[in-house]
């Protein structure tokens, strides 16, 4: 009975039953003509989730890892210059993964808990006198702290340091959870993935490449084979992949587009906000601090919150766990030990939090953290009883 719990992970997420039925397909042959109808509507619909007209949607039979690796090697050339910050776990990894590629990769590095620093990448790319930085990548959403950096902000330094260098945005676990404006905001490449708002199994790669993006391809020389745009552009384009695809995911990307749609984007985006927000009034009446150091950072699909001094975090999150069958996220990188993650986005309701927020605090408790019990989950019963009246009353 345990598995009924849902999870509070930021990923992959809870997966909504609709959705899982509609991955229950038999195989069918990928190679026949009626394939297309159910592939090509799926690049359509969620080029409007990017929110572009002019980008191109490619799909890969991988994780967002992929997706990061399809958007470097599609576009830059070994020795190329980037420019990125490091702010968390995952920005950490795309540095590391650009290095293996053998990119020049240009580090400013920041504190846990901060932003993408748009001054600081002004500065620098003003003093890219001859123009030799390549693209700046920016992780929208640091599922390791909690933090959503300002991509309009960064586009805007971009802009003003008169620079033309490509930017490159991992949305993974913001997409289809928070609000993304991939034209408006300058966004060259814009990396998902399926597993999280998206609401299915890890397995779908998920990139969007601006006309700029796709040129690029012509004269990068990095390696790709399975990665290669062209070739999975030139197959799209006849209604069909290269090779096999995830079939059952595409059938479960369907319908989640879909699902999403009928409660509306911006439904869905206030959907998070509302949830978070209650995680951070009980974060609050704990006397505990998120890791995002400002209210403008705050992520709205996943808050990492500081232990007490003298706690361990992967004790709790272990301890959670064994005793009432629930997942949250443990503390990545710096902040392992130190910090929990409590995931809200997804197939999640207030009332399905209310039940996570009680959980980590019953956790809590058992392990003598100087909390009071119940007042937690009193603080986000609060803002949700608010929230729920003035939505009949803007409905009304």
């Amino acid at each position: 009975m345990s598995n009924q719990n849902p999870i509070f992970i930021p990923g992959p997420t809870n997966m909504p039953d609709e959705l899982r039925a509609a991955m229950n397909v038999q195989t069918s042959d990928h190679r026949a003509p009626d394939f297309q109808e159910i592939l090509l509507p799926m690049f359509d619909n969620l080029k409007k989730v990017f929110k572009t007209q002019t980008g191109r949607v490619i799909t890969f039979p991988a994780s967002g890892t992929g997706g990061w690796e399809a958007a470097i090697t599609n576009t830059l050339s070994p020795g190329d210059k980037v420019l990125v910050a490091r702010y968390g776990m995952f920005s950490h990894r795309w540095i590391d993964l650009c290095q293996r590629h053998n990119l020049d990769v240009q580090i400013i590095d920041c504190a846990w808990g901060s932003g993408a620093p748009a001054d600081l990448f002004e500065q620098h790319l003003a003093a890219d006198s001859e123009k030799k930085i390549k693209a700046v990548l920016v992780t929208h959403n640091e599922t390791a702290t909690g933090v959503k950096s300002d991509i309009a902000a960064v586009r805007q330094a971009m802009d003003a340091a008169q620079h033309p260098a490509m930017l490159y945005v991992d949305c993974v676990s913001s997409l289809a959870s928070m609000d993304f404006r991939m034209d408006e905001w300058g966004v060259d490449l814009a990396v998902a993935g399926s597993q999280k708002g998206f609401m299915l199994t890890t397995g779908m790669a998920i990139v969007a490449a601006s006309e700029k993006a796709v040129a690029a391809t012509e004269s990068a020389t990095c390696p790709r084979c399975f990665f290669d745009f062209s070739d999975m552009l030139n197959a799209n384009e006849k209604g069909g992949y290269p090779y096999t695809p995830p079939l059952q995911l595409i059938h479960g990307m369907h319908a989640s587009l879909h699902r999403l749609f009928d409660e509306g984007l911006d439904a869905v985006f206030a959907r998070h906000h509302r949830l978070a927000e209650g995680v951070r009034r009980a974060v609050s009446a704990w006397g505990m601090n998120l890791c995002a150091q400002q209210p403008a950072l705050y992520s709205d699909t996943v808050s990492a919150i500081y232990v007490p001094a003298g706690f361990n975090s992967d004790e709790l999150t272990n301890h959670a766990y064994n005793a009432y069958g629930v997942s949250f996220g443990v503390g990545l990188g710096n902040m392992s030990g130190q910090a929990f993650r409590i995931g809200h986005l997804g197939s999640l309701t207030d009332v399905m939090v209310l039940s996570g927020i009680a959980t980590i605090e019953m956790a809590m408790k058992d392990l003598d953290y100087p909390i009071e019990l119940g007042s937690g989950v009193a603080a986000a019963q609060d803002y949700y009883r608010q929230s729920a009246t003035l939505n009949k009353q803007q409905a009304a």
